[in-house]
């Protein structure tokens, strides 16, 4: 009696369990499978992406002739007649220019490799912006030339995402609001309010701003990097 309950549990189990030509079939199947991407974004290179010109959007960076863009502007076009076309404005992280191209609907692009790291600006050193990573203690250095008019808003201490490019430092971005003090204006007098009209400030970076009346020598304030406008007082 035992030994046919054993012979009844081993086909029992024979019979459930898949054949090893069945578990081979499947495994070349999956070794088989194709690696499936994104239709927006697919490899090109080693390590590089590409980008259909479908999927442009502001801020997107973009290689071009051997230079990272990015891309300030874009408009989807669709003529009447002819294909359809993304016109766009960029401008270069290297030169700063800034140039208008026009693509091909589902053109593909090699997609930049801009890596952004959070770092503090530390001092200036000559024509230099040094930038240090809190953690790691290593610099960054940025020319003056390639900072630009964010040099206005940028105050020691401050932290700043530093972007690099194929290990090369090309840009910085300030945060969107900074507080900054104001060290020269004209007197506020009783009774300005915000709606009172305006006045020229010097803030403690340098940077002049258009300012309320009310606002005085002293008087810490909101401004935004993006446009350099007064957004309030801190």
């Amino acid at each position: 009696m035992v030994v046919a309950l054993r012979s009844e549990i081993l086909h029992f189990g024979l019979a459930r369990s898949p054949s090893s030509h069945s578990l081979s079939r499947s495994l070349r199947l999956q070794q088989n499978a194709p690696l499936r991407l994104s239709q927006s974004r697919t490899r090109q290179h080693f390590g590089i992406y590409a980008v259909s010109s479908n999927d442009f959007r502001v801020g997107v960076n973009i290689e071009l002739d051997g230079a990272p863009w990015r891309i300030l502007e874009f408009l989807h076009v669709k003529p009447g007649k002819g294909a359809a076309f993304v016109r766009t404005k960029l401008r270069n992280y290297v030169t700063g220019n800034t140039i208008e191209r026009t693509f091909r609907a589902g053109e593909s692009v090699d997609e930049a490799n801009v890596d952004k790291s959070l770092k503090q600006f530390t001092y200036k050193d000559a024509e230099q912006f040094v930038f240090m990573d809190m953690v790691s203690y290593e610099e960054a250095r940025l020319n003056a030339s390639d900072v630009g008019e964010k040099s206005k808003f940028l105050k020691e201490g401050m932290e700043c995402n530093v972007l690099t490019w194929n290990g090369r430092v090309i840009d910085v971005e300030l945060p969107i609001n900074v507080k900054l003090a104001v060290t020269e204006t004209d007197p506020g007098l009783k009774g300005d309010t915000a709606q009172g009209g305006s006045k020229p400030a010097t803030l403690e970076t340098g940077a002049v701003v258009t300012v309320p009346l009310f606002v005085n020598i002293g008087d810490v304030i909101t401004v935004d990097t993006r446009t350099g406008l007064y957004s309030g007082r801190a």
